[in-house]
């Protein structure tokens, strides 16, 4: 289970801000100019012991002509949809607009919790004029500056409260269950649901040429030549009239849920069209979450090939995963059902790599004479060594490198360690963690 903030309100009183401040790294594009979040940005917030999905929507501009304004809009509406909290953000220094009455009156509807956060209060006479905003109605409302970062500690605290006790998006624990949980994710119309529908010889879900028609997600269970699988496939489309713009969007904002709650990430692609700047977006998602990852590129009937059509193919969706590109890439036609049950040992194999325990004697001996052949430059005249070695119980491979100067080892030498670490043992399809420890 996993749980999602989604950050809305009318343009241009810092939504975007805030999201950067949240999570703390600049990704949003921010800008005076009205509707300049564009894409919608998906990050996670890390706060005390509690870890929670962030979306950043763009400006929510009720009865627009403006084409662009009204895709916004049916965005913020998917978004409020889909979240679990929303944080209706609203700017102090403009006071209450004719927008934020429109949609303080549209959250008003909303069965979701929400919070109304008065943005740009950087001073005590500002916080005396933000008082106007109790007129709204809302029960919540935190008064923030998210340039400075001040009194987003307390909306942060508030938010927390409203998380259920064992959500979680990152579980530390060892997997300890046989059967891994799949999610297939993609963008719509790549042949997700043929996929699952291939797989298990039956019409689960409905498949047509219209993108998006997965009315909702489904969880179906593979069993079958002594393999099981849980399979997840996630949802397209339970109102097309309100996201027929935003099929991308709503996509992606499924498959945040999704990849939560798997052990391994399925990403389906379409091989007519390549892989996307959206197939990218939900890789580095399953890669950030540290799921193990296998590529399915699908359709692979349709393209027109040559002798070396597929490891053309592959070398350049891997120049495109980089720096992460150990992954399994599995050219498939589920319309055809051709190497569809490659698939299911590409996950198998997968899952095992997640599992994998090195032994600390075996880890030593290779690592150690590795990094005695290369050593770690020195820094400031400062010579760096590191001694010992040890894989970390949690649920994806993670390995402490102890050091006398740990924080002296540079992001090159990190890159270095992984890649011997992948050379001698099999850790395909699964991110490694690395930490530097001080011995």
């Amino acid at each position: 289970m996993s749980f999602t903030v989604a950050i809305v309100g009318r343009p241009n009183v810092g939504k975007s801000t805030l999201f950067n401040r949240l999570i703390g790294e600049k990704k949003s594009i921010t800008d005076d100019l009205s509707g300049v979040t564009r894409d919608r940005i998906y990050g996670e917030c890390d706060w005390g012991k509690h870890k929670f999905n962030v979306i950043d929507t763009g400006g929510f501009v009720p009865d627009s002509s403006d084409v662009f304004e009204k895709h916004i809009r049916e965005q913020v509406l998917i978004a409020m949809e889909e979240a679990s909290l929303l944080l209706f953000v609203v700017d102090a220094t403009t006071g209450i607009t004719a927008l934020d009455d429109d949609f303080a009156n549209l959250l008003r509807k909303s069965q979701k919790n929400v919070f109304l956060v008065v943005n740009k209060v950087d001073n005590f006479d500002r916080k005396n004029e933000a008082a106007e905003f109790y007129s709204l109605g809302m029960e919540n409302i935190f008064f923030i500056a998210s340039m400075t970062g001040s009194g987003t500690g307390e909306l942060l605290d508030a938010v927390i409260e409203r998380i259920p006790e064992g959500t979680s998006l990152d579980n530390e624990e060892e997997v300890t269950s046989d059967i891994p949980k799949v999610c297939i994710v993609g963008q719509p119309n790549v042949g997700k649901s043929s996929l699952v529908n291939a797989l298990l010889d039956e019409d689960r879900n409905i498949v047509t040429e219209i993108a998006g028609t997965t009315r909702d997600s489904t969880h179906s269970h593979y069993n079958k030549f002594g393999k099981q699988l849980l399979l997840i496939d996630t949802a397209g489309i339970r109102k097309r009239a309100r996201v027929h713009e935003n099929l991308e969007f709503y996509s992606v904002i499924r498959a945040v849920k999704a990849i939560d709650e798997s052990d391994v990430a399925l990403i389906v692609i379409d091989a007519t069209k390549g892989i996307t700047h959206q197939d990218l977006t939900i890789y580095k998602m399953a890669v950030r979450k540290h799921r193990g990852i296998v590529i399915a590129v699908n359709k692979w009937d349709l393209v027109e090939k040559e002798t070396n059509t597929a490891r053309d193919f592959e070398a350049l969706m891997k120049t495109k995963l980089a720096p992460f590109n150990d992954v399994p890439i599995v050219f498939i036609s589920a319309h055809e059902k051709q190497r569809i049950f490659r698939i299911i040992e590409t996950i198998e194999m997968v899952f095992a790599n997640m599992k994998r325990k090195i032994p600390t004697a075996k880890l030593n001996e290779i690592m150690l004479q590795l990094i005695a052949q290369y050593s770690p430059p020195a820094m400031d005249g400062k010579l760096v060594t590191i001694k010992f070695v040890t894989q970390l119980p949690s649920k994806h491979p993670a390995f402490a490198f102890f050091s006398n100067h740990p924080k002296y080892i540079r992001e090159s030498y990190r890159n270095y360690l992984e890649n011997k670490l992948r050379e001698h043992f099999d850790f395909k399809g699964v991110p490694i963690n690395i930490f530097f420890r001080e011995k």
